[in-house]
């Protein structure tokens, strides 16, 4: 039986880490596999690491951040789209245990897994491990989790893998948002995981470390604080989610006006710091009105 191809797809800026996680990609224990690079990095780094190593597919693409990201996924032709990004580095066996989980299930739209946060050093600093057993979970009740929890349970891009022909049956424009609601400038990641699942979609999370998350706070991320100005959109979106998925009958009316509590503590906690928050908390104030009136 032939194995289906899977892209891991790597949208790349930063070069400090990318040789270990290109080697990571090369190194997957599955056999049918296309490693597709896509560089923006300013100078030729990248290039020239990628061209120390056979079989990868190298691009030089001058749109960055998220058009990288949606430039690179949607360039993949496997089966199965794998992200990675460029400081990021996936265990030896993820593929092969992602595809495990998928195969045979045509509903199984994405597969996550635990994970490590690694430093620039490669010490363990967390573990996150959102369940604590492997197993499914509907796309609606994914959704549900992480709007009323107000948190992202699935991770980063680097923790998943996913469906191709979902992604093009979504479309490139639609893929970041939810509704109404564009979350393209912060919880990207997260709009994604619930299109791709949305419907009658699932997603099987594995209770294995499969990947490894870097926080280096020297290098310029969109997981850090001070070089990504949009980051205070990865809090509003939080906010503006709760309408929008009120709207596609996600979640009801009761649900919808309990989380008010909690907006007004995000508001309180975060406000001051992100300018964002405040106007995500005024739409929602308005949008309650709204329905009220």
């Amino acid at each position: 039986m032939s194995l289906p191809k899977v892209s891991i797809v790597i949208p790349s800026y930063k070069a400090e880490h990318f040789e270990q996680c290109l080697r990571s990609a090369i190194g997957q224990t599955y056999p049918h596999t296309e490693i597709l690079v896509s560089d923006n990095c300013p100078t030729d780094a990248i290039e020239k690491i990628c061209a120390r190593f056979n079989g990868v597919i190298y691009q030089r693409n001058s749109v960055v951040r998220e058009a990288n990201v949606l430039s690179s996924i949607y360039s993949g032709k496997g089966t199965y789209i794998k992200p990675l990004f460029d400081d990021d580095i996936l265990h030896p066996f993820c593929i092969e245990r992602m595809v495990a989980s998928m195969q045979g299930n045509e509903r199984i739209q994405l597969a996550f897994s635990a994970s490590q946060v690694i430093d620039a050093d490669n010490m363990r600093k967390e573990t996150r491990r959102p369940y604590q057993v492997t197993g499914t979970i509907t796309g609606r009740d994914l959704h549900r989790t992480c709007v009323l929890g107000m948190q992202n349970m699935v991770g980063e891009f680097s923790t998943i893998m996913f469906r191709r022909d979902k992604l093009w049956e979504i479309g490139w424009h639609a893929l970041f948002k939810v509704g109404r609601h564009d979350c393209t400038r912060g919880l990207a990641d997260l709009a994604a995981y619930l299109n791709l699942t949305d419907g009658d979609g699932i997603a099987c999370y594995l209770d294995e470390e499969l990947s490894y998350f870097r926080q280096d706070q020297r290098l310029q991320s969109n997981s850090n604080y001070y070089a990504n100005p949009n980051f205070g959109y990865c809090f509003s979106d939080y906010i503006d989610l709760l309408p929008a998925s009120y709207e596609q009958g996600v979640i009801s009316l009761e649900e919808l006006l309990a989380m008010r509590g909690k907006v007004d503590d995000a508001h309180v906690r975060l406000g001051g710091i992100f300018p964002q928050v405040v106007q995500s908390y005024a739409r929602f104030q308005d949008y309650l009105a709204h329905l009220k009136g």
